[in-house]
């Protein structure tokens, strides 16, 4: 049972009874506030969580944390966190969560880079940290979350990387009538994650309307395998609409799974667009593998996967498209993170506009009027 006393101005202490006979009391600004903070021990409790961090090792938390993370998060996100987790428990993990101090935390992170970890990644788990005790916070574990005094280190920004036009043509006029071939168009021409190209299922597509669905992500999940997911965000579901060379390498795609189909002796039937000759599930690895043979044999930069994505988008933004439009064909979140993303296209969008202007107020040598308007 819970029992909340009135502190003034809405806020105050609330009680919780736990087994043994024991009181946990939180403290909150609001009276919603004290409701939540009863509702999350009521659930911890349920749950089989401590709902009085007493001497709990960091360690010990985190534990429970990342079992109730399992609900709410993505495979491959759990697996990332996880390791976050193990990085951060072989440097505090002995540590009772209470006695967490910013000093400490600042000291695991000069420790971790010390033995060669990147910036970006000890940036990553700091953020795993911040998420891990704020949730503390939420059940009451902790009065406060030390976090918050931390300089995590900020890494240098990595420089895109994507090709130009001709060079992406050069890889697709290679690679034609290749297994890839039809995957390099489709990652180079959508703006498509390569784990939603590599989830696209037929059903997904429809060759006729020219347009795919966005509905799932192909993930590795350990123990278990390739598994379909959720997409990263809610704006990554989405439609894409097909290039005539997208339809046509799709078509060619379509055409060979047939073949392999009649003459592999291993064949398991799928629903995936993107398979091996037996018909299964592709993974990333394998991808990255091929375009940076395929990248080798043409001469061309080494990129990633990923970057085929980012030469869409850069392409589109350079051609002038709206930024606006570029956002949904990538999916995302806000037209500000693909502005921020692809400011070294800016420059090119302001020529664009300036020309732009040019033909809309230039005279006609004759009349004397504005040809553009």
């Amino acid at each position: 049972m819970g029992r909340s006393t009135d502190g003034g101005m809405g806020g105050g202490k609330a009680k919780f009874r736990i087994p043994g006979g024991r009181r946990r009391s939180f403290y909150g600004r609001s009276r919603r506030d004290l409701i939540h903070r009863l509702v999350d021990a009521r659930w911890a409790l349920g749950e089989g969580l401590p709902v009085s961090a007493g001497k709990q090792s960091l360690r010990a938390y985190l534990d429970y944390w990342l079992i109730v993370c399992r609900t709410r998060l993505r495979p491959i996100t759990l697996v990332t966190y996880a390791r976050d987790v193990r990085r951060l428990t072989a440097a505090l993990g002995d540590v009772p969560i209470r006695h967490l101090t910013p000093g400490l935390i600042q000291s695991a992170y000069a420790s971790l880079l010390e033995i060669g970890f990147s910036k970006r990644t000890v940036e990553k788990t700091h953020a795993v940290l911040h998420r891990a005790l704020d949730q503390a916070m939420h059940w009451g574990l902790t009065a406060r979350n030390p976090t918050e005094l931390v300089s995590p280190p900020r890494p240098v920004r990595r420089e895109m990387t994507a090709l130009t036009g001709p060079q992406f043509q050069e890889l697709l006029r290679l690679a034609d009538g290749s297994r890839w071939y039809p995957l390099w168009v489709l990652l180079g021409t959508s703006g498509l994650r390569v784990g939603e190209a590599l989830g696209l299922q037929w059903q997904d597509v429809d060759l006729i309307a020219g347009r795919l669905a966005v509905r799932n992500t192909l993930q590795r999940q350990p123990g278990i395998g390739f598994l379909l997911g959720p997409p990263k965000t809610e704006k990554s579901r989405r439609t894409i609409y097909l290039s005539r060379l997208a339809r046509g390498a799709l078509e060619q795609q379509r055409e060979r799974q047939c073949r392999d189909r009649e003459t592999s002796k291993r064949w398991q039937q799928t629903s995936f667009v993107f398979t091996n000759r037996h018909g299964r599930a592709v993974g990333p690895g394998a991808v990255n593998r091929a375009l940076t043979r395929a990248l080798h044999d043409a001469g061309l930069p080494r990129i990633r996967v990923h970057d085929l994505r980012h030469t869409t988008a850069s392409l589109l933004l350079e051609a002038g498209t709206h930024p606006k439009v570029v956002q949904d064909l990538l999916g995302h979140s806000t037209i500000q993170l693909t502005l921020d993303t692809y400011s070294h296209v800016v420059p090119a969008l302001h020529r664009q506009a300036a020309r732009t202007m040019d033909r809309l107020l230039s005279r006609e040598p004759h009349d004397g009027t504005y040809a553009g308007l």
